[in-house]
């Protein structure tokens, strides 16, 4: 059975897991796109590795389908392993080999040997930046250089899909800002599915997100999409200089706004946070407030809920 419309990489339909009377994944839907960077996320024990286990072929569903480029994996998984790279959260490293020891050993795994094997290993060395350390021992590689030779081995072959699990643990911040800038690169050419805790991380890399918890999807879209359908109102910060009393009484007749709460930062100026129940824009309606009245206004701004807020949201029991 051939599940592909031409776009689509991967397609979830339905999946089921169930471990004795549990259900770690319930009815779970979703698709990839080629050449999409797709977030999935939720809390710990929320189903995300065990539905990459399943996709990756390691564990068989307890009912429901998963397509790879329009192949079943229940009908022909062979195939579909040679079209997915992996990079789980631990990666089986050996610490005692070089980096390119080891990523001859896992091209080989692969099925390539001879010249082809030497030029692949040699392509990985020049787009994971791991040309200086091929003679480097893995055991004596920072974690950063470390993650990189996961990275390599996860696509050494080639992969139409790339599905990278916990990308960033344990990184410091250079090594993060690295890896970001490697993810993003390999993003170009391959569809990656990129699950991570660090939601910064996945708002600034990923082209589209999918959020389960329990088991079960709680929101998909883009990242806009989500902060912003999460907000029943507007929030704007406005810093502005005039009579505390005058400036919370005035803002608060204002149409449609809910809240105003005021932070004296000095004797003159204040901080203002104003919530509106509109959704469309009152900026205007704000500063022109403030141009009435004669106060001084440094700065406002429209805020957005941030992802970390959004996730909390929808994903706390």
């Amino acid at each position: 059975m051939n599940s592909s419309n031409g776009r689509i990489m991967l397609k979830v339909d339905n999946l089921n897991k169930k471990f004795g009377d549990f259900y770690a994944v319930r009815n779970l839907n979703f698709h990839v796109n080629r050449g999409e960077v797709f977030g999935f996320l939720g809390p710990n024990g929320a189903g995300k590795t065990t539905t990459m286990r399943i996709i990756t072929c390691f564990i068989p569903a307890t009912s429901g389908s998963v397509f790879i480029d329009g192949i079943e994996t229940t009908q022909d998984s062979l195939s579909v392993r040679k079209k997915i790279g992996y990079l789980p959260e631990t990666t089986p490293l050996y610490y005692d080999m070089t980096v390119r020891e080891y990523l001859s050993y896992a091209g080989q795994i692969r099925g390539f040997k001879g010249s082809r094997l030497g030029s692949r290993i040699d392509e990985m060395f020049s787009i994971c930046g791991l040309g200086n350390m091929a003679s480097r021992q893995i055991g004596k590689l920072s974690k950063g250089y470390r993650q990189r030779a996961s990275l390599a081995q996860a696509i050494i072959h080639d992969p139409d899909l790339l599905i990278l699990d916990e990308p960033m643990s344990g990184l410091d911040p250079n090594q993060i800002v690295e890896i970001r800038q490697l993810i993003r690169k390999i993003g170009k050419e391959k569809t990656v599915i990129y699950c991570s805790h660090i939601l910064s991380e996945v708002s600034a890399t990923c082209d589209r997100l999918h959020i389960i918890n329990e088991g079960k999807t709680v929101a998909s879209g883009t990242p806009d999409e989500l902060t912003s359908s999460s907000q029943k109102g507007s929030r704007y910060m406005a810093r502005i200089k005039g009579e505390k009393g005058a400036i919370e009484n005035t803002l608060s007749q204002l149409p449609d706004v809910n809240s105003v709460e005021l932070t004296e930062l000095d004797s003159l100026w204040h901080k203002a946070d104003i919530i509106s129940t509109r959704k469309d824009d009152c900026g205007e309606q704000i500063f022109q407030c403030a141009v009435d009245n004669g106060w001084g206004l440094a700065e406002l701004r429209r805020e957005s809920a941030s992802l970390e807020a959004v996730f909390t949201q929808l994903t706390r029991s």
